[in-house]
């Protein structure tokens, strides 16, 4: 609802992936295989940053070649 409210841009697959976790996390913590769920968290998190540095990489590459 935070996402919505504020406008941000959700994914399906964070959509899905916090109503899954959210379902288990209702039923028992245990359910939830947190080792899974922070892996997944931390490559969204790096997702972004990622996608920078290699788009700015490639980004010289096509330049220095192109010139």
């Amino acid at each position: 609802m935070a996402t919505a409210h504020f406008g941000i841009p959700v994914s399906t697959t964070h959509t899905i992936t916090g109503a899954i976790v959210g379902v288990g996390a209702t039923r028992r913590l245990s359910a939830v295989r947190w080792g899974v769920t922070r892996r997944i968290v931390f490559a969204w998190v790096l997702t972004i940053p990622g996608a920078a540095l290699f788009g700015a990489a490639l980004f010289r590459i096509l330049v220095t070649f192109l010139r």
